[in-house]
């Protein structure tokens, strides 16, 4: 293995294809039970807040308290993990997060709602890392990309089936059943990784000490920094779709649900598009995607002023998630030894950029500049992050001295 040009801790390992495919599912799984969490709150969020007593503004903070845990949580789990194999690892993440999301589900108070939420973010970031390095070890060199965009369709198909069935139990019995749904996946992953995933005795251990020196490299910097500015763009229109659709497209709120249902199309097709890219072109994808971000930014707002023009829009702004499997499939070529803690600090950075895109929103909105002004702030961060890109790109062609 050593001339297949894999860093050590990704070197794949040989097993039946069924096998492989088993353990990709439950690992997609995981990030089903993520991702329906992460948003379901954005669907539920008057019903949240009249059953806390608290206004919709407030249970926005929810919202930011799991961002928050996320952007904390990535690199702290992957620091205190590195010195544990994958496989516990990987499952006691995800009790972790199911223990999260029934602390959720049983908060008697905003305050206890708000510490539960960031409690929950924690394991996300160090999952999706885990996995991620999972994946690829057990994929074939050619096939890392793919492997990796497969785990993270998990949050895609969490956007298009996920988080419509928790909003719809919500609002049929109450908020509390939707992060009960997520304590069930939860559970089943567990339950499913601790069946299909053997474990490796061949694995390489991580030292934290290692893990650290060689993540404060500029080229692993600069890959986060693509993430946090470039994929903005996306969370900056999403986040303001719903009211886009009925101040601008003119639409009754209740296709609004279609509009969320057609990001999800968008998501799953970037996701399989990203991995597909990478294998093609590694780390020259990332131009490419960030290209046709800027683009269909660009056209997003001449498109919002009809349903059938905007649901196809939204549908390619939702193809911009491809940034996440291409940019978690390069960190492991740059990372070195800071395997985990790389992969796990990329969903900090996209946790960044789910910060960072609805504010820069938020400010042209209140500046007077309209609801689909959403689309020209974003194509502007796809631009700042291909300028990152350009950075890197020529930092890592340069002629060594």
């Amino acid at each position: 293995m050593a001339d297949s040009g894999i860093p050590a801790a990704t070197a794949e390992r040989v097993l039946p294809p069924a096998t492989v495919r088993a353990i990709l599912f439950a690992l997609a799984m995981g990030g089903f039970a993520i991702g329906t969490s992460e948003f379901v709150v954005m669907g539920l969020m008057p019903d949240i807040a009249r059953g806390l007593g608290v206004t919709e503004p407030q249970v926005g903070h929810v919202v930011s308290a799991y961002a928050i845990g996320v952007v904390v949580g990535a690199p702290l789990l992957a620091i205190l993990g590195a010195r544990l194999r994958r496989r516990p690892l990987l499952l006691a993440l995800m009790a972790f997060y199911a223990l999260g999301n029934l602390a959720s589900a049983l908060a008697p108070n905003y305050a206890t709602m708000l510490l539960a939420r960031f409690v929950a973010g924690l394991p996300h970031g160090a999952y999706f890392g885990v996995a991620s390095l999972v994946a690829a070890s057990i994929s074939p060199p050619g096939q890392r990309g793919t492997a990796v965009s497969r785990v993270l369709l998990g949050l895609a198909v969490a956007l298009l089936i996920g988080n419509p069935l928790a909003t719809w139990l919500g609002q049929t019995l109450d908020w509390r059943y939707a992060f009960g749904l997520v304590v069930m996946v939860a559970v089943a992953t567990v339950v499913s990784l601790t069946r299909t995933l053997p474990p490796d005795p061949d694995e390489p251990r991580a030292d934290p000490i290692r893990e650290l020196r060689d993540f404060n490299r500029a080229p692993v910097w600069l890959a986060l920094g693509i993430g946090a500015i470039g994929f903005a763009g996306m969370f900056c229109v999403f986040s303001y779709l719903a009211p886009t659709m009925i101040h601008v497209t003119a639409v009754p709120e209740a296709w609004t649900p279609f509009g969320m249902l057609a990001f999800g199309v968008g998501g799953i097709l970037g996701s399989l598009a990203g991995g597909w890219l990478f294998d093609r072109l590694q780390f020259r994808a990332v131009a490419v995607i960030l290209l046709w971000s800027a683009v269909v930014l660009m056209v997003f707002p001449f498109a919002a002023g009809s349903l059938w023009t905007l649901l196809p829009a939204v549908v390619a702004v939702g193809t911009m998630g491809a940034l996440a499997p291409v940019l978690q499939a390069h960190l492991m070529d740059v990372a070195g030894d800071a395997q985990t803690l790389a992969a796990a600090s990329n969903h900090s950075a996209f946790n960044t950029a789910n910060a960072l895109g609805p504010w820069l929103g938020g400010m042209a909105i209140s500046a007077g500049l309209g609801w689909t002004s959403t689309g020209y702030v974003g194509a502007a961060t796809a631009l700042a992050g291909l300028a990152v890109f350009a950075i890197a790109w020529r930092q890592r062609h340069a002629p060594r001295p």
